[in-house]
Parts: C-alpha cells; sequence; structure tokens
C-alpha cells in the first residue's frame, strides 16, 4: 500500500475519501453521539473513525434534540455543558439561522484588538490575514500578505494573553472552523482580515493607539477592502462633549464608506467609554440566548449601556454574547490540558468530563467564550456579509437595515438592547433587495453643509412623510418629504440658526419615527426617542 494509499481511506459510516487523520479524531467524541452515529452501521466502533460531514449531521441532531429536551423539561442552561453532548455550542451560523450563501466574500474586516495569532482558522487552507499593524506606538508598524504566504510578525509566537483576546474576536468574526473541519467556522468565513494591535508594552490600550490605528486604516483601508471594522476593546474613559479624537477619527472612516462596530463593555454599568460612544459607531450590547434557536428564550447579558456626552443612546444593537465556540491558543497550557482531557475522554475516562466542562471545552481545540467583545465581531460578520449581497450599501443603510431588522426583546428596556437583537439572516434579505443611488450614498445623514440640512428617511411602503422638529417648536403640519427613490424620501431644511434641534418624521399622519440613519438621540418625554441634529 502506498503512502498515499495509507493516508486517505474511505469514511466507515458514508464511504466519502477522508484522510486517515481526520478520521481518528471521532475517538474522543462523547459516548451519547459515539452511540448516535453507531446507529447508522451496527458494529462500528470509535476505533473505526467517521468523517467530519457524518461527525457534524449527527453532532446537530444531538444538539438539536438535547435542547429541545432540556426546554421542555425546564432547566435550559444546564444542557449546554452536559457531559453527553459531543459539543457544548451550537455552531454560529446555524444558530443565528445565517444565510449560508453569503460568507464575506470579496470583503475584508479590520480587528482592533490586544494581538493576535496567526490560526490555521483564518491561514488555511489560504492565507486570508492581509496586514499585520501594531499601532500601540509611533511610528506605526505594518506588514501586508499574500494568500500564498504564512503571515508572521514580530512576536507572532510568544502566544500571550493578548493574543488570545484577538483570536478569539478575529474567528468568531471570519475564522472558518479550519480544526472543526468547517463546524466551528465564523458567519464571515470567507472575508479577508487586517489585524491592528494596539496594546502597548505596558498592557494598556490608550485613546491615542486606537486612534492610531483607525488613522492608519484611514489613509490605507481602501488599498486592503476594508468595509468593515470591529472594535473589541475600550479606551480612556472621557467626558468631554466635543473633541473627543477617537469619536472624531470613527466618524473620518464612516465618511469614507467605512461601517465602524465596538463593543460596550461587560460591567453591567449605565457607562460607555471610547469607542463605544463614537456617534457613527455601531454600539453592540450583550444578549444571552441560551444557545437555541428559541427567541423566548433570550435575555440581555450584564453589558454597559446609556447615554453618551454626545447625547445619544447607546448600544444600537445586541447580539449573542456567551456560548460562543471560538479556538484555543496553539501551544498554550490550556491547549495542551485540552489535548490531555480529550485522550482521556476517548479512553473511555469517565471522570474527566467535570474537567472539560469547568474549562468550557467544546472539542480539544475549542471552547466556549463570552464577553461584548464577541457580540461585536458577530455583528461586524454580519456587515461583511450584507455588503457581499450588495457592496453598494453605505454605512446609514448598514445601520438603518440592521435596526429595520432586529427582533425586539420583550422583557428588556429599550435603553439596554437599542433597536434589539441582531437577525444576520433578515438583515442580509434586505441587502440584497437595496438598490439605491444619489442620496443614499451619502454616508452621514442628515446632511449639513453651505446652510442646508437635508434629511433622508429610508421607508418602504409609506404613503407620505413629514418632518417635525424643535426649529419651530413642532408646529403643524411638518414640511412634507420627497420620494426621490422608491423607499427614499428627502426633505431639506435652509437658513436654520447655529444651534441642537430635535426632529421626529410623522408617517401617514400616524405613526411617529425617529431617524434611523441618525445615531444622535433625546428623549422625547413620553417614552420614546426625538432624532438630534447640531447645525454649527
Amino acid at each position: 500500500m502506498t503512502t498515499e494509499e495509507r493516508a486517505t481511506t474511505g469514511c466507515p459510516l458514508c464511504g466519502a475519501p477522508t484522510d486517515r487523520q481526520v478520521l481518528e479524531a471521532a475517538r474522543w467524541l462523547a459516548p451519547e453521539l459515539l452511540t448516535r452515529l453507531a446507529r447508522r452501521r451496527p458494529g462500528w466502533r470509535s476505533e473505526d473513525g467517521a468523517c467530519p460531514s457524518c461527525v457534524q449531521q449527527a453532532t446537530l441532531f444531538n444538539l438539536l434534540e438535547l435542547g429541545e429536551a432540556a426546554l421542555r423539561t425546564g432547566v435550559q442552561g444546564t444542557w449546554l455543558r452536559d457531559a453527553n453532548t459531543a459539543f457544548a455550542a451550537l455552531p454560529t451560523p446555524l444558530r443565528l439561522r445565517a444565510d449560508p450563501r453569503y460568507t464575506g466574500w470579496g470583503i475584508t474586516i479590520a480587528l482592533i484588538d490586544s494581538g493576535f495569532y496567526p490560526h490555521p482558522d483564518l491561514t488555511q487552507p489560504h492565507n486570508r490575514i492581509r496586514a499585520w499593524v501594531d499601532a500601540a506606538a509611533e511610528p506605526v508598524r505594518a506588514i501586508k500578505y499574500d494568500h500564498d504566504e504564512y503571515p508572521r510578525w514580530p512576536g507572532w509566537d510568544r502566544r500571550l494573553p493578548e493574543q488570545w483576546h484577538g483570536l478569539m474576536t478575529s474567528s468568531v468574526a471570519a475564522g472558518n472552523g479550519w480544526l472543526s473541519h468547517g463546524l466551528y467556522r465564523g458567519m464571515a468565513s470567507e472575508a479577508d482580515l487586517v489585524l491592528i494591535q494596539a496594546r502597548d508594552e505596558h498592557g494598556h490600550i490608550s485613546n491615542a493607539s486606537i486612534v492610531r490605528a483607525l488613522r492608519w486604516l484611514e489613509h490605507e483601508g481602501a488599498g486592503l477592502g476594508v468595509r468593515v471594522v470591529n472594535l473589541s476593546v475600550a479606551g480612556d474613559p472621557t467626558r468631554k462633549l466635543q473633541g473627543n479624537p477617537v469619536d472624531a477619527a470613527v466618524e473620518a472612516l464612516t465618511r469614507q464608506g467605512i461601517t465602524v462596530v465596538a463593543a460596550a463593555g461587560n460591567d453591567g454599568e449605565r457607562r460607555l467609554v471610547p469607542p463605544a460612544t463614537a456617534p457613527t459607531a455601531l454600539t453592540i450590547g450583550g444578549l444571552d440566548d441560551r444557545n437555541t434557536f428559541d427567541h423566548d428564550q433570550v435575555e440581555l447579558w450584564h453589558s454597559n449601556y446609556g447615554e453618551t456626552v454626545h447625547g445619544m443612546l447607546k448600544p444600537e444593537l445586541v447580539a449573542p454574547s456567551i456560548w460562543l465556540a471560538a479556538p484555543l491558543l496553539p501551544g498554550t497550557s490550556q491547549a495542551r490540558e485540552a489535548a490531555a482531557l480529550f485522550a482521556r475522554r476517548s479512553e473511555g475516562d469517565p471522570e474527566v468530563e467535570e474537567s472539560i466542562n469547568e474549562a468550557k471545552l467544546v472539542t480539544p481545540h475549542y471552547q466556549h467564550v463570552d464577553g461584548t467583545s464577541f457580540a461585536a465581531p458577530l455583528v461586524a460578520a454580519t456587515v461583511a456579509c450584507m455588503l457581499q449581497a450588495n457592496s453598494g450599501l453605505t454605512p446609514s443603510l448598514v445601520r438603518q437595515i440592521l435596526i429595520a431588522t432586529a427582533r425586539r426583546i420583550p422583557s428588556a428596556s429599550e435603553e439596554r438592547q437599542g433597536a434589539g437583537a441582531l437577525d444576520p439572516s433578515a438583515a442580509v434579505k434586505l441587502a440584497r433587495l437595496e438598490r439605491h443611488g444619489g442620496l443614499a450614498q451619502i454616508p452621514v445623514t442628515p446632511k449639513v453643509a453651505r446652510g442646508e440640512v437635508i434629511f433622508i428617511l429610508h421607508e418602504h411602503d409609506v404613503q407620505q412623510v413629514e418632518l417635525f422638529g424643535s426649529w419651530n417648536g413642532w408646529k403643524a403640519p411638518g414640511t412634507l418629504a420627497k420620494q426621490v427613490e422608491p423607499g427614499l424620501w428627502r426633505v431639506a431644511m435652509r437658513d436654520l440658526a447655529r444651534g441642537h434641534y430635535q426632529y421626529k418624521f410623522l408617517i401617514d399622519g400616524a405613526r411617529w419615527h425617529d431617524d434611523p440613519a441618525n445615531p444622535r438621540k433625546a428623549r422625547d418625554h413620553h417614552g420614546g426617542l426625538n432624532s438630534l441634529v447640531i447645525v454649527p
């Protein structure tokens, strides 16, 4: 038998040609899953192995059955780490019902974090890391890579805790699940990546380093195809009403047509720090969907929220921030421990399950993680898929689509959930249908220029739109908007004096609507929100 014949054989269950080492990975699966696989072929043993397709199919059926059983018996949350589940977390695209046709192909996501690692989920079968950037100090250092290069940078193999965090965020967004045979991939699994580390030699991520990262992207991002930026970092607290350089740098990127996503923070407090304060960033809070498909089980996670110094309410959206599968950092003590624990499982050691659960391990190569640091990349990945579906979307349209398709959480207050829970499938579906030009290409609205304020409302299936505002004491009638394209309404106000104004749209004479494209909000004292425009 040749070396090639020894390396590849047929799956004992389905016959598909499979690498022998891949077949052997089935040995560490949990007993319940092994039983399910054995039902397909009497006499099958774990030593015989199984191909990734068979394992994935059995895993998903197992998770679905166990989830439904848990819901029926009222112990939701405990089955997630049950020793009989082969994997403790549903694959993210499946869990969020993502459209499998859209995987971020052709889009580059930039991630700003503490550090990174060139994991196989990002570099195999070809390298998707387009650049590594160190923005911790001046001058900013950058190394760019081709798809056929293996990316290496100073300190790439040190395997430090800060690299773990960036590995998690980049993989949650865009990992292809290489070490899980594609099961634990991110939603943007074909997107390219720019990895920017902002942590300085003292272990601090400052506003200055975040600004350096954002300004580097302002100059270099277009050449690398960057359309989305994810910030799973927190800078220095600030209470300045004007002049926050992080917020200004975010707005500069937004005006270039780049959508910026930021994590809200994990303390559960009415407190936000840059970049979560940036008006034009999509700030993302967390939710716990209990690792199921059941929307009735969703509840908010303990993420930060509140009003910023700009008079805005954050977050705009919430997304799953717990039970997310992400890779272990290879070569670390945790990775070695995982390998040892699953080896003991494959040998039938029943005492190993508690240790696997305590370590939050999913497979020998993955664990489940939590935090808004991982909720934000889910939104960034969704944006990449939306842009793959419709490359003409501006940050303003992206914002409006995400808000329009979000699912409200009945038990949560508006100031903590924003528009509601991320719905990737609905967002991509609506993105495909949006084909606008002209005014829809304005990246930030309202547009204030040359003594005129242009308001744009993106609203289909309505007959009339009126604009009301504080500039005349909210007097009726309002100013009628003109439909310049199907679903795109325009109204202009001229010669407004300098100042802060609140406004709202009245739809078909019956329904009040704040401006979903404008992140600046103010409470209307009736339990809702007005939008805020500043005329300089």
